[in-house]
């Protein structure tokens, strides 16, 4: 798969337009995250972020650059992007925004956006050391195979949660990332006879 067919697949899933998310419980924080494509060495590859062990909310796990919903953010598509330069240096006039997926609700009481874009030309990361530890992309290729994603049954406050878990070599993407994967995957991977005739 090449950038081009990401794009026919993204259109002919199931993607929400980009606006704000009606009716959001008033419990749910707002946040937004962006799903950067890039053309690589394997291929279509995803842009993911580790974060640093010394933070207290989620020490060391894989996320997407993105984060709350701040004053100055006119929709959570600027959140998105504001994070994505903040934390990895990729500008926001560098990223083509193809929509976004649907809201994801954390049982820690956010409500995220998913925005999906792919990065136009290749861009210098500059990390910044106190959200991001380092910068790593996934072969898309590797996250569409199923086998690749597993979810468990996980209890918290005495209810069953399904985590979805994607290891890629010594790393492991899970909670949240995953699951959002996890959604992109299943849009992007569906329809595949109507995008061979569009061809």
């Amino acid at each position: 798969m090449d950038l081009t067919e990401l794009r026919w697949r993204f259109e002919l899933g199931v993607a929400a337009p980009l606006r704000h998310p009606p009716g959001t419980p008033p419990r749910l924080r707002n946040a937004a995250v962006l799903l950067a494509f890039q053309a690589g060495s394997n291929g279509v590859e995803l842009l993911l972020t580790q974060r640093p062990h010394h933070l207290k909310a989620h020490p060391g796990q894989v996320s997407f650059p993105g984060g709350k919903q701040e004053p100055q953010d006119q929709s959570l598509l600027d959140t998105a992007l504001r994070e994505a330069y903040e934390e990895i240096g990729l500008a926001p006039t560098n990223v083509e925004i193809l929509g976004t997926l649907p809201q994801h609700h954390t049982i820690t009481g956010f409500n995220i956006m998913p925005v999906v874009g792919i990065v136009q030309q290749p861009f210098r990361a500059i990390l910044d050391p106190g959200e991001v530890s380092a910068l790593f992309t996934v072969p898309l290729t590797f996250l569409l195979q199923q086998n690749n994603r597993h979810v468990m049954q996980v209890q918290r406050r005495q209810q069953s949660h399904p985590v979805t878990f994607i290891p890629y070599g010594n790393r492991l993407i899970w909670g949240a990332t995953a699951a959002i994967i996890d959604t992109f995957c299943a849009i992007v991977g569906s329809d595949t006879q109507r995008i061979t005739k569009r061809k």
